[in-house]
């Protein structure tokens, strides 16, 4: 099989930033949908989109942080949705799904990192839940509402994802909890997503890809203590970022670029990095990036596909 993960000729590099992507570009008529999509990374997809001419909805877990966050952009509009709670990603899509909505574009953003051991759902792992299965079940909901002539869905992975595949023998940690390769294992499980779903979604215009937005800091570090972050790299002695962590603007670009590029039409399922194909990771070192083979697998896409609709009741292309 030959891999789709060769990069390609852009015009961007890691340091282009949202603007830079959609400069020239009139999204005019154009309807996205962010989920978490008022702050950090999110906030800048959300913004750039909207400044282009998208309609933008933000899906957020607090509506009303999120309408004083995005108070300053007239085309942005927000929703509630709890991707930790199934029944709060249903009324959000039936909301959705009511307002006759078709959403050209969905970006699969919100997410959590590292977090203390949290149990959601049926007794879900919460990394796992809410990155990767309340995203699963908002898209295969609104998979009927989506343009037939073609729609984009990019969901945000991380170079996160090289701490682990899938652990098909204990997907929700029963037998201990790691922080660290829980939130591996979803980002993975991102990347997977958009492979089966470009696949299953190819007969109906839906195109979809991973991305890695790079190292930025961001709300997402929610849980770690100013001097974990400097304990772990991150940051420097007074707080500032290191050199080599993007600003959310540039960490932005690669979801902005992914959801719009033309230049994408033909490579359905990547994974991407610095508004780039990502090539195959070569080494383990998560700096320098590219992709593991197992999260681009195929095989273990169809198999998260399958299980994912099993635990959560839902697939567009199947079981309902």
């Amino acid at each position: 099989m030959i891999s789709i993960q060769r990069k390609i000729n852009t015009g961007f590099a890691r340091t282009s930033t949202a603007d830079d992507v959609l400069a020239g570009r009139d999204l005019t008529g154009t309807t996205a949908l962010v989920t978490g999509g008022y702050s950090g990374l999110g906030f800048e997809i959300s913004r750039s989109l909207s400044s282009a001419g998208a309609r933008v909805l933000v899906l957020a877990r607090r509506p009303e942080q999120a309408r004083g966050a995005v108070a300053d952009f007239p085309g942005i509009e927000v929703r509630a949705c709890d991707l930790s709670d199934p029944s709060s990603v249903r009324s959000c899509a039936r909301e959705i799904l009511d307002s006759r909505i078709s959403p050209d574009i969905i970006v699969c953003n919100a997410g959590i990192m590292a977090c203390p051991e949290i149990r959601v759902g049926s007794d879900w792992e919460s990394q796992f839940a809410i990155n990767h299965l309340g995203h699963f079940v908002l898209v295969n909901l609104l998979v009927p509402a989506m343009p037939a002539n073609g729609s984009r869905v990019v969901a945000v992975s991380s170079a996160g994802h090289f701490l682990s595949g899938v652990r098909w023998d204990d997907i929700h940690f029963r037998n201990g909890y790691d922080r660290w390769l829980a939130y591996g294992q979803a980002k993975t499980a991102n990347a997977l997503f958009a492979v089966q779903l470009a696949s299953a979604g190819a007969s109906r215009g839906i195109t979809a890809f991973s991305v890695h937005p790079g190292s930025i800091l961001t709300p997402l570090q929610r849980h770690f203590s100013a001097s974990e972050k400097h304990e772990l790299g991150w940051t420097t002695s007074n707080g500032d970022a290191v050199p080599g962590f993007k600003t959310p603007a540039q960490g932005a670009a690669t979801a902005v670029w992914a959801a719009t590029a033309p230049v994408l039409a033909d490579h359905a399922g990547a994974y991407l990095q610095d508004c780039n194909i990502a090539d195959v990771a070569q080494t383990d070192d998560m700096s320098v990036g590219g992709v593991k083979p197992w999260a681009t697998d195929r095989d273990d896409a169809r198999r998260l596909w399958a299980l994912s609709a099993e635990m959560t009741g839902v697939d567009a292309f199947g079981r309902r």
